[in-house]
């Protein structure tokens, strides 16, 4: 394996263990609501909303996105991180929504408790 391969798999690892601290934040920010957990909830509302900055600081990409494709040029969807085409190509359309039920579900209970 070449210098460069190398150097892209250790950027699509750290991009996949990333995107998976994000994904499941935004799954669980409406369960911790649901259990009551507030600061869970609203931290992870917060850790979310830190990345949506940087996303929208970066032209809607991953900085990550950037220095893989300097190692590539391959430029599928996935090629900088280890997830199935159809998850990288729609991801935002998928956790974007997601994300935005579990505030407004931790918002209004946080309201009526």
């Amino acid at each position: 394996m070449s210098h460069p391969e190398r150097i892209l798999r250790g950027i699509k690892l750290l991009h996949t263990a990333v995107w998976a601290v994000f994904a499941g934040s935004i799954v669980v920010i409406p369960l911790a609501a649901l259990g009551g957990w507030w600061r869970l909830a609203f931290g992870l509302i917060a850790l979310v909303a830190l990345e949506c900055a940087v996303l929208v600081l970066n032209r809607m990409r991953c900085p990550l996105t950037d220095v893989a494709a300097r190692h590539t040029e391959d430029r599928q969807d996935n090629f900088d991180i280890y997830l199935p085409l159809w998850l990288a190509r729609y991801n935002k359309e998928i956790f974007g929504p997601l994300y935005a039920v579990g505030v407004v579900v931790a918002v209004v209970l946080w309201s009526i408790r």
